[in-house]
């Protein structure tokens, strides 16, 4: 698979993708990841996601784990092996089963979630494959996260689509790691 949109050289970078690069190194992520090297193509649109980013994985009503779990659903959905690498250690590091992981790259039914993550499995699952969120889930979500964690929990779900949008069709490779998506057919 050819990577269609590689990474810039530094040297290539004019003075917008330099200050908006150099925000996101700067920022929690830490370096500028595999799904900003395709956007740094158009910086305006990068800087608005990398924003949204930052506060749906670091600052969302739902806390990192419960984030980490609705990311791993939408990696899964969209089977975006970026995502997944990336993701994927860091959703058990935060507390989500080793099993659970497995279980949602294979597309199995996890065995061992917690309640609350049982709500972010079934939103997460009805919203990318009905389109649409069953009454008993939303008011379960409400009970839990109220009407802002519902919203960033669609967010997360949207904005994750979105890199997964852009990183498939861009060809982005996958980073070295232990977790690989697997490319099963949807069940």
């Amino acid at each position: 698979m050819n990577n269609r949109l590689p990474p810039l050289a530094e040297h290539e970078w004019d003075d917008q993708q330099r200050a908006l690069a150099e925000e996101i190194i700067n920022g929690p992520r830490g370096a500028l990841l595999p799904p900003f090297e395709p956007l740094l193509r158009s910086p305006e649109l990068m800087a608005h996601a990398q924003r949204m980013g930052e506060y749906l994985r670091y600052r969302s009503a739902l806390g990192q784990r419960l984030s980490e779990l609705a990311i791993l659903m939408t990696a899964r959905h969209w089977s975006q092996p970026v995502e997944w690498a990336i993701h994927a250690p860091i959703a058990r590091e935060k507390g989500i089963s080793a099993a659970a992981v497995q279980a949602i790259n294979e597309k199995h039914l996890p065995e061992d979630l917690q309640p609350d993550e049982w709500v972010i499995y079934h939103f997460c699952q009805q919203l990318h494959q009905q389109q649409k969120v069953s009454d008993t889930t939303w008011h379960q979500a409400i009970a839990l996260w109220g009407e802002k964690g519902v919203v960033d929990l669609i967010g997360i779900n949207g904005y994750y689509s979105f890199l997964s949008m852009v990183m498939n069709g861009a060809q982005t490779p996958v980073p070295d790691s232990s977790d690989t998506i697997l490319m099963k057919p949807t069940i």
